[in-house]
């Protein structure tokens, strides 16, 4: 879609003046450059190439590092959506030559190399995950082991002068792991160089990452001048939380992943702490702002219902991803098993922490009767006899179940068919 396709789409087939034209433009303009971003470089060479007209190339790139990818990843691929639906050029990187070494930004570890095979394992599903966000038809898309497999021996010499040790080695996940004495990977300190290496050979104008991808973000600022491109503008997104509050990561099981059945999207959403929800609200859906302004402060005098609000979230995340058939059909759902008459009359409620692990779990069933011991507590769960929200609790020592409020409703444990717990937090 071109600029003028986008504003004749909102013409809704009236004439409006050219003022009108330009005042809807800087509105969609100013939303981009606001909703959900923590940082822009430059930002007002960037506006102005934007309330142009210009056609920028915009850079997002994708490691297949896992075979899924949760809605933190998906709130990047909705900016992307933003800009394409202003006629801007989306290039899309899958980074099965940087996957080999894999992003260290994050990592407070050296993190095992993945095999070529693995690579393309991960990969087989990535476009059709990505696809229910932006259009793949009007999207460029490229695997940067195009050209990083055709470095010269003079350019990735030419590519390592740019940098020092020092500024390499400086980077807080580096400093900190030298610090503690762990190992740092040769192989990692060469990550920003080709990151920065795609950008020089897609020719980006702008390049977009979370807040912990900075470092390589203005690495590809850097590389680009190097070899006599203008330096790309670079754009930093709030990273979301996971289910929990803590750093979304599959690993933690506090993922929402793209693939997940809308049920099992609304039920997550609903497990969220109340002050996750206008940060969800913003960066996760499409929500007008306007909303989430007025929910954040609702939540912050503490009036209306919690509930509702969260309701209202999940119902709009399923439907970005599913369509507003499936997202009715979650809600329905939710409300049937979770809130309605699906329910026993009586069930035994339990006042917890507002955060349980599986081994506080495993002594609220033994408590409640529902089993005898802890081996066949942890057999029944093992097993995917037990619920939270009608999504199965997988038995990990990592996973850390958030426990509502009374007033929020608390959360329900099904165990088996016909047992059932309450819990409710003490906050």
């Amino acid at each position: 879609m071109t600029v003028e396709r986008f504003m004749k789409k909102k013409q809704n087939s009236k004439e409006i003046s050219l003022t009108n034209q330009n005042e809807i433009l800087q509105a969609k303009v100013d939303e981009i450059l606001n909703r959900g971003v923590v940082d822009i470089i430059d930002k007002e060479n960037l506006q102005r190439r934007m309330q142009s007209g210009e056609k920028l190339r915009i850079k997002l790139g994708i490691d297949p590092t896992g075979p899924n990818i949760h809605i933190g990843r998906g709130s990047t691929l909705k900016k992307l959506r933003e800009f394409q639906e202003l006629g801007h050029q989306i290039i899309l990187i899958i980074g099965d030559g940087t996957a080999v070494i894999g992003d260290a930004s994050d990592k407070v570890s050296l993190r095992p190399m993945l095999t070529p095979q693995q690579i393309a394992e991960n990969e087989r599903n990535y476009l059709e995950q990505i696809g229910r966000i932006i259009d793949l038809d009007e999207t460029e898309i490229h695997h940067n082991s195009e050209w990083i497999g055709r470095l010269t021996p003079s350019e990735w010499i030419k590519l390592a002068s740019i940098f020092t040790v020092q500024q390499i080695i400086e980077r807080e996940n580096f400093a900190e792991r030298i610090k503690r004495g762990d190992p740092v990977g040769l192989h990692e300190t060469l990550y920003p160089l080709l990151q920065g290496w795609d950008s020089v050979n897609i020719s980006a104008d702008l390049e977009i990452g979370g807040t912990d991808q900075l470092f390589n973000l203005l690495a590809g600022r850097k590389i680009q001048e190097q070899f006599g491109q203008k330096p790309q503008d670079i754009m930093t997104l709030q990273l979301l939380a996971g289910t929990d509050g803590r750093k979304m990561s599959t690993s933690w099981g506090n993922v929402i992943l793209i693939i997940d059945s809308p049920e099992e999207k609304y039920g997550k959403i609903m497990r969220i702490s109340d002050q996750l929800i206008p940060v969800y609200m913003e960066i996760a859906t499409d929500i007008p702002m306007e909303r989430v302004k007025e929910v954040r402060v609702l939540l912050e005098e503490d009036k209306g219902n919690p509930m509702d609000y969260k309701k209202e979230l999940a119902f709009n995340l399923v439907k970005l991803y599913d369509g507003r058939k499936a997202a009715i059909a979650a809600q329905d759902h939710f409300e049937k098993i979770v809130q309605e008459k699906e329910l026993p009359e009586i069930i035994p409620t339990f006042t917890t922490e507002s955060k349980i692990g599986i081994d506080d779990l495993v002594t609220l069933m033994i408590r409640s009767n529902i089993v005898k011991s802890k081996s066949e507590a942890r057999r029944l769960i093992k097993q995917g006899g037990v619920k939270l929200q009608d999504e199965k609790i997988e038995l990990s020592e990592k996973i850390a179940i958030v426990v509502p409020s009374e007033k929020e409703g608390g959360v329900i444990i099904r165990a088996g068919k016909r047992q059932f717990l309450r819990l409710i937090s003490k906050k």
